[in-house]
């Protein structure tokens, strides 16, 4: 990043107020306000719950030229598109009107923040227990499919399987616009496409749980133990 643009993101920073006024707690979350440069990025604050496995940062992204949020929940992460924007005062006034309302929701679930769609297709009320326990090949159930997650793009995610201690996840979303379930995996944070899980139905869904789940998850404990022996 050029100095220029350091020392421009430090004076934009600088001059807004609202941010001086951030609580040093909210919902749960710390504030952290440790400005530092990674890559492209000009990270500003950050509001952390490690026990929960849940962050949300501000950052300036020199790429694009914007200032923006990135929330991470477990191993997955993604920018909150309302907070996304060209300067520090269009920036100022979408933190006033949504940061609070973030940080809240992924403190705190609330079924009234699900889309009708969601709703819809009785995701909450499916009676997941005996195919997604709380525990498998030594995953933990992180993400429940009565709590679903909200994401970018129209996407939920509504089952997640974590070790965070080897930085891996199986993960299963549903997108409102495709009406489409699918999933996907991380192996030490890197993301592992399928399409073995993609349904329309939760039936269809659950009967490709049943088979494949297991199969995926071992396929990522062989990942992680062929890594250990070339160690």
């Amino acid at each position: 990043m050029k100095d220029e643009t350091v020392k421009k993101v430090e004076q934009e920073v600088a001059s807004c107020e609202y941010l001086s006024t951030l609580p040093d707690e909210s919902f749960g979350f710390k504030l952290s306000r440790e400005m530092k440069i990674e890559g492209d990025r000009y990270y500003i604050f950050s509001y952390d719950n490690d026990e929960a496995h849940r962050w949300i940062t501000a950052y300036y992204h020199d790429e694009t030229k914007e200032y923006k949020i990135r929330e991470k929940v477990g191993l997955v992460e993604f920018c909150r598109i309302e907070c996304i924007a060209e300067g520090i005062v269009k920036f100022e006034e979408a933190l006033r009107e949504h940061l609070a309302n973030i940080v809240s929701e992924l403190g705190h679930f609330d079924i009234a923040n699900l889309g009708e769609l969601v709703r819809e297709k009785n995701i909450v009320a499916w009676d997941y227990k005996k195919l997604v326990p709380d525990t498998l090949l030594g995953f933990e159930l992180f993400i429940r499919p009565t709590e679903p997650v909200r994401m970018t793009n129209g996407s939920y995610i509504i089952i997640d399987y974590e070790d965070f201690a080897n930085e891996s996840d199986f993960t299963i979303y549903y997108n409102i616009f495709r009406d489409e379930f699918f999933g996907e995996s991380r192996i030490r944070k890197v993301p592992d496409i399928t399409y073995d899980f993609d349904s329309r139905s939760l039936d269809e869904l659950e009967a490709k749980l049943k088979t494949l789940m297991p199969v995926h998850l071992n396929k990522i404990r062989r990942c992680l133990a062929e890594e250990e022996e070339k160690k």
